[in-house]
């Protein structure tokens, strides 16, 4: 039986705060930063690894002969003063060095540090030492569950292409919003074409050719966002640079028919 004597008492009891609304993005505010030293601690990352690791990631010169307060102070003064996407660098830095020594310190450290985000209200997650985007539960959702969905239905350039989508909400310090509708569109239309059997039309053709292939109207609004898409990640005109929110919708949208698309393919092709 695990002793939990030394856990906080809302931890011994199963008490966590509601997640908040995601307010923050591209900004690493000071409690942030903070939160990284203190949650460095608690898992015994020693101030002078902190430092070289803190320094690696900054190109900062390392002087390697402070002792004591002096090389704390130094650690606060870097992470007070580094560029915002800097900060989630180091954090991803931080836990990469620990999952090569303790797999349990890092797991602990991303727990932690993700556990901030939510009660912050900080749109980001540490899984396995990378950054990755964070949207609304309903986006998560539908995106985790198309990875897994495509994964299982043995369609791993769609699950991939999903993959890419997030990468590019991900992006620092500027996500890549184009980028990601461009994948996430590919996504569907990989899934289109292989329920299909037809591997070469594009995923406009394929909703005339095959008007049986989604449920109506689903279909409308599916050739909808096919025509935004193009507008929006392929065609892009100047001052019509999408935001984020639109860019979640289109990617969830995509993610959650890929998944209808990759289960329906199991029983049956579309004629």
């Amino acid at each position: 039986m695990t002793d939990d004597s030394r856990q906080p008492f809302s931890r011994r009891h199963g008490y966590q705060p509601s997640d908040r609304e995601i307010i923050i993005r591209e900004e690493a505010p000071e409690e942030f930063r903070a939160t990284v030293l203190h949650i460095s601690g608690e898992v015994g990352l020693q101030s002078s690894t902190l430092l070289a690791i803190m320094c690696r990631v900054l190109r900062k010169l390392d002087q390697g002969n402070w002792s004591g307060s002096y090389i704390w102070e130094e650690v606060q003064a870097l992470i007070k003063g580094c560029e915002w996407f800097c900060v989630y660098d180091i954090a991803e830095a931080i836990s990469t060095y620990l999952a090569q020594y303790d797999s349990e310190q890092a797991h602990a450290f991303d727990s932690a540090i993700n556990e901030y985000f939510r009660e912050a209200g900080i749109g980001w997650q540490l899984i396995d030492g990378v950054m990755h985007t964070r949207g609304p539960e309903a986006f998560e959702s539908s995106v985790r569950g198309a990875v897994i969905a495509l994964d299982a239905a043995a369609l791993p350039t769609a699950g991939g292409e999903i993959h890419e989508a997030l990468r590019d909400l991900s992006r620092r310090p500027n996500p890549d919003l184009t980028g990601a509708i461009q994948h996430a569109m590919a996504a569907l239309e990989c899934v289109a074409r292989d329920i299909c059997g037809n591997p070469k039309p594009t995923l406009g053709e394929l909703m005339k050719r095959y008007p049986g292939m989604l449920p109506k109207p689903l279909d409308d609004v599916i050739s909808q966002a096919w025509g935004y898409a193009s507008e929006k990640g392929r065609h892009l005109r100047e001052g019509r640079l999408p935001d984020r929110e639109e860019v979640e919708l289109v990617v969830g949208l995509a993610a959650t028919v890929a998944t209808y698309l990759a289960a329906k393919s199991r029983n049956t092709k579309i004629q």
